[in-house]
């Protein structure tokens, strides 16, 4: 297949409908968004750790990275996979409505489980369930954005992880004491979510593709990884991610067994501290840089820098592994992080290859964010265990974000 090399999409929109819609589809892009964080991290940061804590005690840190690797898998591939499905109906709603409703199913199972195989199992499903609610949300900012909003589109998208995500902690530290009821509210609020945007986002039908053999579906799937911008896009995403929840994914064992908190403070009410101070700090960057990326045209030299910062700032909890070094470090690395994703989401989406196949280039890209979490806890445990502990976690946490601010340098269809 002939890659075309474009800055920007050239789906071809609907210029006079679009734009009077603009404001309530980015609403409800931003809300999709946000519930999808709220499960993520509710979980991720303190209902899976605590569950795994209370089901293996003694081996908590090497059961959490196998849960959370091994169901990593499944992010990883039902999130192109669901892509492609998506773009060849021509539709994202129903894949969006059922990946929801689907979701507070595995929800509702992962919350009443209590051995470690079921545990993974259900998340397993979770993972699942939730990319292929995930891959068709992501779909529609390149398929109903026009490209000159894609910087304050993806600003207002991206803010659903800093608002999603600290109501996510909030409520799963509020109910750590009731998993099977925690789970099931973070599953209902995605699932509202999906039923919200596609009652309410009036999609477009677009023509359904036609059915393509099976080595041509993944030559094509794979020919996204061929164009050079894109691939350097990948890259430092996928860095980047790594970096991040090598650290941010094992943050309550980190509170629970290298920090000295507070007398009366627990390990979960650090947390449901610790991430309003760092999403508080990502949605103002999520803003500023998405709209500053769009007002100056400056993609790169938002995410290069971004990335540098995060991986930088993993020295104050080396430097000072005390509590306020950790509300510093929240602070600090939830700024970098914002700006990184918000107008790294945008960047991304004008260098896709081809417009038309959008969602499942979105997909491909998506795997940068889901692969690494799967390395990202091997990784994790592997220098936890015998690299030094979480000191030496946080120095490879910061080495490999400033690798993937470096990978930004050679694109060059996108300043």
């Amino acid at each position: 297949m002939t890659l075309k090399t474009v800055d920007e999409p050239t789906r071809t929109m609907a210029p006079e409908a679009a734009p009077p819609r603009l404001g309530g589809l980015m609403t409800m892009l931003a809300l999709a968004n946000s519930s999808m964080f709220a499960l993520y991290l509710g979980i991720g940061a303190v209902l899976m750790p605590v569950q795994i804590a209370q089901v293996d005690p003694a081996h908590k840190v090497a059961t959490l990275g196998m849960v959370a690797g091994v169901s990593a898998v499944f992010a990883t591939v039902f999130n192109p996979i669901a892509g492609a499905l998506s773009d060849r109906t021509g539709r994202r709603s129903p894949w969006i409505l059922g990946g929801g409703l689907a979701a507070l199913a595995a929800m509702a199972f992962l919350g009443s489980v209590s051995t470690v195989l079921l545990i993974t199992i259900g998340w397993c499903l979770g993972q699942a369930t939730m990319n292929v609610y995930q891959a068709a949300v992501t779909a529609v900012v390149p398929d109903r954005i026009p490209p000159a909003k894609r910087g304050t589109a993806s600003a207002l998208v991206g803010l659903g992880l800093p608002i999603g995500g600290t109501a996510g902690v909030l409520v799963a530290s509020q109910l750590v004491d009731h998993l099977r009821t925690a789970y099931l509210v973070l599953g209902a609020i995605v699932a509202v979510a999906a039923a919200l945007l596609t009652a309410f986002g009036r999609e477009p039908r677009r023509a359904a593709e036609p059915a393509a053999p099976l080595r041509q579906q993944v030559a094509a799937f794979l020919s996204a990884l061929s164009h050079h911008d894109f691939r350097w896009a990948f890259i430092g995403r996928a860095l980047m991610v790594l970096g991040y929840f090598s650290v941010v994914g094992y943050q309550l064992y980190i509170l629970t067994d290298h920090i000295t908190l507070p007398a009366g403070l627990s390990a979960p009410s650090a947390v449901a501290i610790l991430t309003p101070v760092s999403m508080g700090a990502m949605a103002v960057s999520t803003v500023i840089g998405g709209v500053l990326s769009d007002r100056w045209n400056r993609r790169k030299l938002f995410v290069g820098v971004s990335a540098a910062l995060a991986g930088l700032v993993m020295a104050v909890p080396v430097a000072s592994p005390s509590w306020p070094g950790m509300i510093v470090f929240s602070a600090l690395n939830g700024l970098a992080f914002g700006c990184f994703m918000a107008v790294d989401t945008a960047l991304v989406t004008l260098v896709l290859p081809r417009a038309e196949n959008a969602a499942r280039d979105m997909g491909v890209l998506n795997i940068a964010s889901a692969g690494p979490q799967i390395m990202a806890p091997f990784v994790a445990s592997a220098v936890i265990s015998d690299l030094g502990g979480y000191t030496a976690l946080f120095v490879v946490g910061g080495a490999l974000s400033v690798l993937g601010a470096l990978a930004i340098v050679p694109i060059r269809s996108v300043r």
